[in-house]
């Protein structure tokens, strides 16, 4: 299996992904894209989360006039979603896009394609060459038993890389995605011995911010634990800004990025004398302010355990009978009245 470090480099605007590069974390604009002002306030709001790189749709010929006006006012570069008009991946391309994403098969003719690489090649644009499992042709379906396998992913989606490559142009990156997660993970496994572009990772149509966190963890674990992938998207029916924050503590908890804060908070029991679970949503909202730092804080509920299970933690706090305490590397700094206990909290985290 090609390790992540040996990928080609594949530069997207301002950021590079591939090589020894982080991994970038991406997400997609909800908004109409013709709407300038609304997207442009997503896309604040997504770099304020940790967005690195922006998709947006471009189904129309407005919508790719409208890539112009975005970029003017955002920093992180801007990836166009085209489905099947090779004439808007032009049009975005010559509107500033800094990358595009097609499926060669939805394209069309190879005249339409070689029409796209070659406004690509001019500008030296990268292509990302999407394949869901939901789009495979037929007679990948029909190879492989009739059926949607991992094999057939992956064969269609290097037949298209081939395809474009056969026409000059290797400034690629590959994405194969799934709503299965055994599937997909598995059909990573498969590309990563095969070729050296770099691989955009994520679990397709994954469902809820519930159920889709919860594939997407287990899926973006099992796939980049084994060092495949080079930037990932987590497809939540939610907030995008929602889809940053889990991308953000699944590359974290796998130690593959170090800033953040960390809140470790203890499971309810009849120990429990403070509203705990309120108070561990509003510390792990709270720490979102200090994502410069690489800090664990915990969240206990009752002073018996506290200070024991706090230990490992830069920092925590630990519930009582209205009041708690302010634990640092499990020692007891100080009591705390319970009203004070997320302020006390806070400013510590500033000093730190």
């Amino acid at each position: 299996m090609l390790p992540r470090e040996n990928t080609n480099v594949v530069s997207i605007g301002n950021v590079q992904i591939g090589g020894a590069h982080p991994i970038a974390i991406q997400s997609m604009c909800n908004t109409k894209t013709t709407d300038v002002r609304g997207t442009v306030e997503q896309i604040h709001k997504l770099e304020k989360a940790g967005c690195e790189i922006i998709r947006v749709t471009v189904p129309t010929l407005d919508a790719a006039l409208a890539v112009r006006e975005i970029k003017k006012e955002i920093s992180i570069p801007l990836v166009a979603d085209i489905h099947f008009d090779y004439k808007m991946a032009i049009a975005a391309m010559e509107n500033g896009a800094d990358k595009i994403r097609i499926n060669p098969g939805n394209i069309g003719s190879d005249e339409k394609v070689r029409a796209v690489v070659d406004c690509a090649r001019e500008r030296n644009i990268p292509i990302r060459i999407g394949v869901n499992s939901g789009s495979l042709e037929k007679r990948m379906i029909e190879k492989y038993g009739g059926h949607v396998t991992a094999e057939g992913i992956v064969e269609s989606a290097l037949e298209k890389v081939q395809q474009i490559e056969d026409m000059g142009y290797d400034n690629l990156v590959i994405s194969i995605k799934s709503s299965d997660v055994l599937m997909c993970a598995k059909a990573h496994e498969l590309i990563a011995q095969k070729t050296r572009h770099p691989l955009h990772v994520g679990i397709t149509e994954a469902g809820t911010a519930w159920s889709g966190n919860i594939k997407s963890a287990l899926g973006l674990g099992m796939i980049l634990s084994q060092g495949i992938g080079n930037t990932i998207r987590v497809s939540l029916s939610a907030d995008p800004v929602e889809e940053v924050k889990s991308a953000k503590l699944i590359l974290r908890t796998l130690g593959l990025r170090k800033a953040g804060v960390e809140v470790v908070s203890c499971p309810t029991c009849g120990r429990t004398n403070i509203d705990l679970i309120r108070l561990a949503n509003e510390v792990q909202t709270m720490v979102e302010e200090f994502d410069d730092k690489h800090l664990t804080v915990a969240v206990m509920g009752c002073v018996v355990n506290g200070p024991g299970e706090a230990k490992e933690a830069d920092i925590g706090i630990a519930g009582g009978i209205g009041e708690g305490l302010l634990i640092k590397k499990g020692e007891i700094i100080r009591k705390v009245p319970e009203k004070d206990l997320l302020s006390v909290l806070h400013d510590e985290l500033a000093k730190m």
